[in-house]
């Protein structure tokens, strides 16, 4: 028999994070956690925000190669993940902006740089130059120009922060959509197995079209891939997944990868991580947190690892 939670719902819907989010809570139709959840959403936007002048990772930017930034918890702990995550050096890098700055992929006036202007910013893009002082939750980028951008991660850790605020609340059952990041919070109320059904894009068919599906329990599924924003000249395509350690989009057969882990800013971190290796990595899934993955390549064939289609 199918959990009563699913009988009844409240969904509502947000622009934010420069995305389109869908909040989805069973067992209840009181709407006042779904605008809780938003406020929360826009509270971490206005402090991790770098689309706009004014925010606490912009005031670190602003100082670079002057001075050292105080910052909230919350801003000292994303960044000082991004920051250590960025030095393993598999593909993530949150200092890359610069570069991706220069290539504008997805946007007005994106062009193929000069190998020389490449090169120039590359130097602005190393985050051993990032000095993180625990003692009093500073901030300090030491060469002008460099810059923090967390948009490579800040979805997941923003989706993790609302499941903490539900489960406080006492969420049995929902699912949080940050414009594709998707968190599943407890079981699914649909299946007597708990499992919930996650369907995973097909790279050549418009947002929504599945090329597969599979059924998960309780976890985010993120994905990373090469068909949304992308630039061509004289025939040659350009996709948007700049590679930190050339300055140039990684080279890849792959059109995309979704990862599937128990909170969503490591689906972020992973996501990237097996999307630059190009391939499933040995021993990746034994850790207990990831789930598993699905890697769809360009010529549409698909692998699951510890999945099953």
């Amino acid at each position: 028999m199918i959990k009563d939670l699913a009988l009844e719902q409240v969904v509502g819907d947000h622009h934010a994070l420069g995305t389109s989010i869908t909040l989805q809570i069973f067992g209840t139709q009181n709407r006042d956690l779904l605008q809780k959840s938003f406020d929360l959403i826009d509270h971490y936007e206005d402090i991790f925000t770098v689309n706009r002048d004014e925010s606490e990772v912009m005031d670190i930017n602003h100082a670079a190669g002057e001075h050292p930034v105080q910052v909230s918890s919350a801003v000292y702990g994303l960044v000082k993940l991004a920051v250590e995550k960025s030095r393993e050096n598999f593909g993530f890098n949150a200092l890359i902006g610069p570069v991706v700055k220069l290539w504008h992929i997805g946007f007005k006036g994106a062009h193929v740089p000069k190998d020389e202007e490449i090169k120039d910013r590359m130097l602005l893009t190393d985050p051993f130059k990032v000095v993180l002082n625990d003692s009093d939750q500073s901030v300090f980028l030491k060469m002008k120009g460099m810059e923090l951008d967390l948009g490579g991660i800040a979805k997941g850790w923003i989706a993790d922060r609302i499941r903490d605020l539900w489960r406080a609340y006492g969420v049995e059952a929902g699912i949080i959509n940050l414009g594709g990041n998707i968190l599943l919070v407890g079981d699914s109320p649909k299946r007597i197995s708990g499992q919930w059904s996650i369907g995973v894009q097909d790279p050549k068919q418009p947002r929504g079209d599945n090329i597969t599906s599979v059924m998960v329990p309780e976890c985010s599924a993120v994905t990373s891939g090469t068909y949304e924003r992308y630039l061509v000249v004289n025939g040659k395509k350009y996709h948007h997944l700049i590679d930190p350690r050339t300055g140039y989009p990684v080279k890849t057969d792959l059109a995309g990868v979704t990862t599937f882990t128990k909170t969503s800013v490591e689906a972020e971190i992973e996501c990237k991580r097996l999307f630059f290796a190009g391939k499933p990595l040995k021993g990746w899934h034994d850790n207990p947190d990831r789930i598993g993955a699905i890697f769809v390549y360009n010529d549409e064939h698909i692998e699951y690892d510890n999945l099953d289609d």
